[in-house]
């Protein structure tokens, strides 16, 4: 009858639980919420929840997204305080809106990223952007459950900078294409046009996801 749009955040320690993790606990907060969740048929129902763009774990993100089917027309702002309340600190729900005829998952076109890098020095991280930019490509592999992968990290880079120096601080917007090109991902191709110690360990943090402007290097808002 009705389908509504979430917005939430993993935020603190919540940031290490997996896709799978947050889908048994956001199940569970429907039930306590008393949300009117639509079922599939078959000989397994299972909630009619889709979600799109998952974070990797061990990242936070303001900007995760999911739809709900509902079977009775419901008030997007009342769904919202519910969930909220049945969901752990950590996972917050931001907004909830009404579903319009649109694809989310086509609007998530991109995502901005902070990656903070606690052991690294400002000098060669500005270094290795400059180097990773000019460079005519930077492959990298990754490990995935269909194996290993090869990809081009730059192409899906549309905007690096050093926006903070102590510790030195990336803003990054990445293209979501396939395979997907993660912020450790970057890193690791920073690594491979320049010597880069103490990157390893990065914190990252997922501002915005949706549409992309490719003029103006931004993310736009998905739910607008």
């Amino acid at each position: 009858m009705q389908k509504l749009r979430v917005r939430f955040a993993k935020r603190d320690r919540l940031r290490f639980t997996s896709h799978r993790d947050f889908q048994r606990a956001f199940e569970r907060a429907l039930r306590r919420a008393r949300v009117p969740v639509a079922f599939s048929h078959g000989f397994t129902p299972h909630p009619k929840v889709s979600y799109a763009g998952a974070a990797p774990t061990g990242a936070s993100s303001e900007a995760e997204y999911l739809e709900i089917s509902v079977t009775e027309v419901c008030d997007a702002a009342a769904v919202a305080a519910a969930l909220d309340e049945a969901l752990p600190p950590g996972l917050d729900i931001v907004t909830v809106v009404e579903a319009d005829s649109r694809s989310l998952a086509d609007r998530l076109q991109a995502s901005e990223w902070r990656v903070t890098l606690p052991d690294a020095d400002y000098a060669d991280v500005s270094a290795a952007v400059r180097a990773f930019t000019a460079a005519d490509g930077v492959e990298v592999e990754r490990m995935t459950k269909k194996g290993k992968r090869t990809m081009d990290a730059q192409a899906a880079v549309v905007l690096i900078e050093v926006v903070a120096e102590h510790p030195p601080v990336l803003r990054m917007v990445l293209r979501h294409q396939t395979p997907t090109v993660r912020p450790e991902d970057v890193l690791t191709g920073l690594r491979r046009v320049r010597a880069l110690s103490g990157a390893e360990a990065h914190l990252a943090s997922r501002l915005a996801q949706g549409p992309l402007d490719e003029v103006t290097a931004t993310v736009g808002d998905p739910l607008a």
